[in-house]
């Protein structure tokens, strides 16, 4: 339990830095868990890539 009253204590001395760790600690768990879970389910397969001639044409509005 010393470690949860030192926490405690910690929250409340300095606040800012604890919800920063929060912060740190939420953006590292998110890639680390949520993206293996979406590769999992293969809801993010490549698009094939367009031809660059299509993409040049449709920019400058010039069919080739």
């Amino acid at each position: 339990m010393a470690v949860m009253e030192k926490l405690k204590m910690f929250i409340v001395q300095e606040p800012v830095v604890a919800a920063s760790c929060l912060i740190a600690g939420v953006g590292l768990f998110l890639p680390a868990v949520v993206r293996p879970i979406l590769d999992s389910f293969e809801s993010s397969k490549q698009v094939p890539q367009p031809a660059l001639s299509d993409v040049v044409a449709g920019m400058t509005g010039k069919k080739q």
